[in-house]
C-alpha cells in the first residue's frame, strides 16, 4: 500500500515564512514528519519497494557527480556493490556519508542517529552531504519515542552517542536563539522505504 500517494499529489514546497503547525495538524505521523522535513530544506524520496531505492540512489549519486561514497554499515555496502557503487569506511568530506538512522522525528522532522551508525564519531566529523536509508516503521511522534525506541532495540548495548540533524540547509543564517552554535546541519538526501 502506498501511504503517500494521496500526501504526494497534494505537496508543494512550502513557502519560508509558513509555520508548519504539526500538533494542531490532523494528518498521520508520517505525513507530519514529510511536512517538517521538507519545510527544513530535507530532499525527499519516497521508494515503495528496494529496487526503488536503488534507482533513486543511483540517480543521485548520478546528479551529484558522486562516484564513491562513504559507508560503515555492512548492508548498505552490499546495496552499493548492487547498483556498481565505489564505497570507503575512510571519512574523506567530498564524499556524501550513506548510513541507515535510528529514527525520523514527526514533531519537527529531525533523523535521530546514534554510535551504531556514526561508529563513534560526531555528526561535526562526517562529511556535509547525507544519503540515509529509512523505513516508514521508523517514524516516531517526538524525540522521547525516537529514544526509548533505540533503548528498546539495544537492551544491553545501549548506543554511546545518540545526536540528531534538525536542519537540511547547511551554512544557513541562524534565526533561532536556541540553536546558535549547532554545527549539526547537513544537506541531506532521504530515502524513505515502505515496509508498513
Amino acid at each position: 500500500m502506498n501511504l503517500f500517494s494521496k500526501f504526494l499529489k497534494k505537496l508543494s514546497a512550502p513557502k519560508e515564512e509558513e509555520k508548519i503547525q504539526v500538533d494542531q495538524d490532523d494528518s498521520s505521523i508520517d505525513e507530519k514528519f514529510v511536512k517538517q522535513f521538507i519545510h527544513k530544506g530535507g530532499k525527499f524520496l519516497y521508494c515503495a519497494d528496494l529496487e526503488e531505492a536503488q534507482s533513486n540512489l543511483i540517480q543521485i549519486l548520478k546528479e551529484n557527480q558522486w562516484n564513491n561514497v562513504v559507508c560503515f554499515d555492512e548492508y548498505l555496502k552490499e546495496v552499493l556493490t548492487k547498483i556498481k557503487s565505489a564505497k570507503t569506511d575512510k571519512i574523506l568530506t567530498n564524499l556524501p556519508f550513506f548510513t541507515n538512522c535510528e529514527s525520523l522525528i514527526a514533531l519537527d522532522g529531525s533523523i535521530m542517529f546514534s554510535s551504531k551508525q556514526l561508529q563513534e564519531k560526531k555528526l561535526k566529523d562526517l562529511p556535509l552531504n547525507f544519503i540515509v536509508f529509512a523505513k516508514t516503521s521508523q517514524i516516531t511522534k517526538d524525540t522521547r519515542d525516537g529514544i526509548s525506541g533505540v533503548r528498546n532495540r539495544a537492551k544491553k548495548n545501549s548506543p554511546t552517542i545518540i545526536s540528531s540533524v534538525k536542519d537540511y540547509i547547511p551554512n544557513k543564517p541562524e534565526t533561532d536563539f536556541m540553536n546558535y552554535g549547532n554545527t549539526n546541519s547537513k544537506t541531506l538526501y532521504l530515502l524513505l522505504l515502505e515496509d508498513l
